[in-house]
């Protein structure tokens, strides 16, 4: 079968992409051991008592009456701990250092967003990484946690705070009142819904479990960082509540004494995000306070969750009676135990298990000297003894299982690898037929099914299924799929081996190719092909390293500085080279025509007589003109990307630096942000009113406007008039206005596509209706992105627009060779815009901008856009161009352009795959490797969208040839 190259290339990324969900399935599994059973107090078991009879065979009784937990979303540590704490929260300061509370600094486990966590600190089992899909649209826990706990002790729970609590917990609150954790621009009336329940709550005797989750500081950190001025003053706020809690459970003291709980469920990096494993994203405060800590330890009087993983902490045990504190650490001991023999197939093996069964010996040996009336001080060395081992025994087996947190589904990551290494070995071999002089190759897709191989390579990997699925201890997911499906997959799998295989043949027995290939054209490689060669396979195989992930934007500005420097190489050799004048002269005038052109399109020159002795002297002038705007050129992109690169800090290295956007973002500098916003907005309307109609102008112009509108109605920018106004608002009404005239743009593009591919075969119509899907494009992502960010996309527009005019249609370069430029200043600009490869630098928000509730599927999209706003622009910026060169370019431009873009994306993504699989077990694979498996994974699909248009368009045109 003949098929076009961009065809078979956006196939082939299709497969590649259904390979890597195959694989993110076995390496993203569900946690180990989800067991849904329950404790239940009547399992508790006895106290040892080495052969005589014990009277402690229950749970140690409740020793608090009333409990509130307050927690406050992304409150790291140092914001109570720290200077910030001293100054913003004296009240709770004062309760930490007098000494009727227990402080601690708490670890959290990545991924840092709150849904996970609050998992977390219920079950007490560390989530697994996958959780944080489940962030934006929480599903009920099933697990044994603190809740069923306290419902079927018969407690009466009362919540208020972060909606997420009832999506996880439903039925289980007598009353709650639930507020929206998504819309970050609300930082007042989200807190504010929770306080405004205190008065009445706190005055009331029928509930026993309170807890509150306020978001402000979490919608603070995102909009404004954590040395706004805003930080403070919500930090205050939440002082007044810890005051107003801890004085109303002390004036309601009844028989036990009350407790409060002050905690975060994550930190704030110093971008104001999270989710990423830097020290003020893990570490946040835990605080117990009560008035019960100057004779009494902590203790609730409920059994500890089944999957619990923690131990408790030494320190509030120090009041206790030596016998109370072995018991404590002998249920934390035997809950740990039990859970070690559920996990580990080879258990009695373990050390902490092995420790804990001596311990329980010992506990044994102790209770009975301590029944029998021993009162020596050989029995209290041999409890301290005893409590030492319970401690060591409980720490091992805790550490023993956070390192199964997740198992790894391998049979389902090796047939994904399978796919993944089949196509791009597939790619990369038929690569060379694919850039030939027509983009076309022939795929022996029907062949492989009349063949011996292709059977006995199905019977093959049925007979590996069999035996995997019978012989497998742990859950499978290709074992618990339908027999069809599995047959699909090895069907799939075995006929791209074959097509492989024929390929690999064909390209050894036939010497002589049978289409002229782009590199015969090329007596000898090129700087620049060598560069971009080298950049592209350099890049993939650092992927390998954990800093070279951490600090990838260093990598990608330094090959597009590399990059520019070869432009002005070009530029130097084409014009100053040593050549026969002859020739110069000949080659400069054949390009004359052509470039006039970009150069009268620039300064919009009228039409000039060439007859004429001025018009003559005008052309020379010209000439000029374009030789010194072409060597300047380089050197101005060069500056972009200087002034790009110190307005976000990004990576892990140098992110808590200071930087541009940081102090445009300050409360102080809004009107410099309002100027550069306004500036900024009125520059991107000029250079893309270029390209659209008249009608377009004028819906592009009043959505610019706004976008204004809307970033000083949600209190970013101000208005000129009115410079002191502080109200804020959702901006819901200015955003859907500016959504009306994005959806206006993209359908007269969409019009205009259906009109030249079905009504006509006007080529003219259908470029004019790729650049005005470009320009809704630019139109979104001005609305999505924070107003600092701006000047990325001005500059994206700029770079391009010199790009296009001065360097690669004056320099002669190749659509394959453009493509790969372009590709890599995709990559440069996901980076100056502030992105990293940490989930924490993910701006959520975006999702949210003009909708007042959660809607998953525009939330995804909007999030998905914004997030890679570089690398898609210049993406669709190719397709445009590609389709608009159609007089410089064969007809087979626009299949090289796209197999080139395939391959470009392929290779990262199948080496990385190939990594991560041998890394699994790296200390950093968590906190570093999988967020980045993530992000390779959603620029792997964003691509093959593109793809898919750009397939398209080469389709109809060869229909149309």
């Amino acid at each position: 079968m003949r098929l076009r190259s961009s065809l078979f290339g956006c196939c082939g990324l299709l497969l590649q992409l259904f390979g890597m969900v195959v694989f993110l399935r076995g390496f993203f599994p569900l946690p180990a051991k989800s067991s849904g059973a329950k404790a239940k107090a009547s399992d508790v078991p006895a106290e040892p008592a080495g052969g005589l009879v014990s009277n402690q065979t229950q749970l140690p009784s409740p020793i608090f009456g009333r409990v509130v937990i307050m927690l406050v979303d992304a409150l790291r540590e140092d914001f109570v701990f720290g200077h910030k704490g001293r100054q913003f929260m004296p009240y709770t300061w004062h309760l930490v250092e007098r000494g009727s509370s227990h402080s601690f600094i708490a670890k959290a486990w990545p991924p840092t967003v709150t849904m996970p966590r609050i998992k977390a600190m219920m079950t007490g089992k560390i989530p697994g990484f996958i959780d944080i899909i489940g962030n934006l649209n929480s599903t009920p826990l099933l697990e044994d946690n603190l809740i069923w706990q306290a419902k079927a002790a018969g407690k009466r729970i009362v919540f208020y705070g972060d909606g997420t609590w009832i999506q996880m917990f439903p039925g289980q609150f007598t009353e709650h009142d639930g507020t929206t954790p998504f819309f970050v621009p609300d930082y007042t009336e989200v807190d504010e819904n929770v306080t405004r329940h205190l008065d009445k709550v706190l005055e009331r005797s029928d509930w026993d479990l309170l807890i509150l989750h306020y978001l402000g500081l979490d919608h603070l950190g995102h909009l404004a960082r954590p040395n706004s001025p805003l930080i403070g003053q919500k930090l205050s706020e939440m002082d007044s509540v810890v005051q107003k809690l801890h004085v109303g459970l002390l004036s309601k003291e009844a028989s036990l004494p009350s407790l409060l709980i002050l905690c975060g469920d994550h930190g704030m990096s110093d971008t104001g995000s999270h989710g990423g494993s830097s020290n003020h994203e893990l570490n946040t405060p835990l605080v117990f306070i009560s008035p019960a800590f100057a004779k009494k330890p902590l203790g609730f009087g409920l059994p500890i969750p089944r999957n619990n993983l923690g131990h408790l902490i030494p320190s509030v045990l120090e009041e206790r009676s030596l016998r109370e504190q072995l018991r404590y650490v002998h249920l934390n001991g035997y809950q740990l135990s039990l859970l070690i023999q559920e996990s580990i197939p080879a258990y009695e093996k373990d050390a902490g298990y092995k420790l804990f069964q001596i311990a329980l010996k010992s506990h044994g040996s102790w209770i009975k000297l301590y029944l029998e009336g021993n009162t020596s001080e050989t029995l209290a060395n041999l409890g301290k003894k005893v409590l030492r081992q319970y401690l060591d025994a409980v720490k091992f087996m805790s550490s023993s299982l956070s390192k199964i947190v997740a198992q790894y589904d391998m049979y389902s990551m090796i047939v994904g690898t399978i796919i993944v290494v089949e196509v791009i070995f597939l790619l990369v071999v038929s690569t060379p037929e694919a850039l030939g002089s027509t983009a076309e190759l022939e795929v022996p897709v029907s062949s492989p099914f009349y063949s011996l191989l292709f059977y006995l390579l199905c019977l093959m990997f049925a007979a590996i299924h069999a035996v995997v699925c019978t012989s497998t201890t742990t859950s499978c997911y290709f074992c618990n799929m339908s027999w069809l499906l599995v047959a699909t997959v090895i069907v799939l799998i075995s006929a791209l081996k074959c097509v492989l295989f024929s390929t690999l043949w064909r390209c050894f027995a036939n010497r002589k190719p049978q289409h002229k290939s782009c590199a015969a054209d090329c007596s000898s490689w090129s700087e620049l092909d060598l560069v971009l060669l080298l950049g592209t396979f350099g890049h993939a195989l650092s992927l390998g390293s954990s800093s070279f992930i951490e600090e990838e934007h260093q990598t990608w500005f330094f090959l597009v500085n590399t990059l520019l420097l070869v432009f002005f190489q070009d530029a130097c050799r084409k014009y100053f080279a040593a050549s026969d004048p002859k020739d110069k002269a000949k080659k400069w005038n054949a390009e004359d025509d052509e470039q006039q052109t970009a150069i009268h399109g620039l300064f919009e020159t009228s039409y000039l007589d060439p007859e004429d002795d001025k018009s003559k002297d005008y052309v020379r002038s010209g000439k000029n003109y374009e030789k010194w705007l072409v060597l300047s050129s380089p050197w101005v992109i060069l500056v972009f990307c200087r002034v790009l690169r110190s307005l976000n800090q990004t990576g892990m290295k140098y992110a808590q630096k200071p930087d541009f956007g940081h102090w445009l973002t300050s409360s102080n500098h809004r009107i410099e942000l309002s100027v550069l916003t306004a500036i900024s907005l009125l520059l991107i309307f000029i250079l893309v009113q270029r390209t659209c109609s008249f009608v377009s102008k004028a819906a592009l112009a009043l959505g610019l406007v706004g976008i204004y509108c809307y970033r000083a109605a949600v209190g970013n920018v101000v208005f000129p008039w009115k410079p002191d106004k502080h109200d804020v608002s959702k901006g819901i009404i200015e955003a859907r206005f500016v959504y009306v005239f994005i959806l206006g743009i993209l359908f007269t593009g969409v019009k205009d596509l259906l009109k030249s591919g079905v009504v006509s075969s006007d080529t003219v119509t259908n470029g004019r209706g790729l650049w005005e899907i470009y320009n809704g494009l630019v139109l979104l992502a001005a609305l999505l992105l924070r107003p600092h960010n701006l000047p990325v996309l001005l500059f994206i527009l700029v770079v391009q627009m010199i790009l296009t005019k001065f360097i690669w249609r004056t320099l002669g370069y190749d659509a394959a060779q453009i493509t790969i430029i372009y590709y890599w200043f995709g990559q440069a600009f996901f980076y100056f815009q502030g992105n990293s490869n940490s989930i924490a630098t993910v701006d959520i928000s975006a999702g949210f901008v003009g909708f007042e509730n959660y809607v998953e599927l525009p939330a995804i999209f909007l999030t998905i856009y914004a997030t890679y706003i570089g690398p898609l622009l210049w993406a669709v910026h190719l397709t445009c161009c590609m389709s608009s060169e159609r007089s410089r370019y064969s007809s087979a431009a626009v299949g090289h352009s796209c197999y080139c873009f395939i391959l470009l994306r392929a290779i990262p993504a199948s080496v990385y795959v190939i990594l991560i699989t041998s890394l699994r077990y790296h200390l950093f694979i968590w906190s570093v490797f999988s967020p980045k498996l993530l992000y390779e994974s959603t620029h792997t699909f964003v691509t093959g969208a593109v793809c898919v248009m750009f397939t398209a368009m080469d389709q109809k045109r060869m229909l149309k040839t």
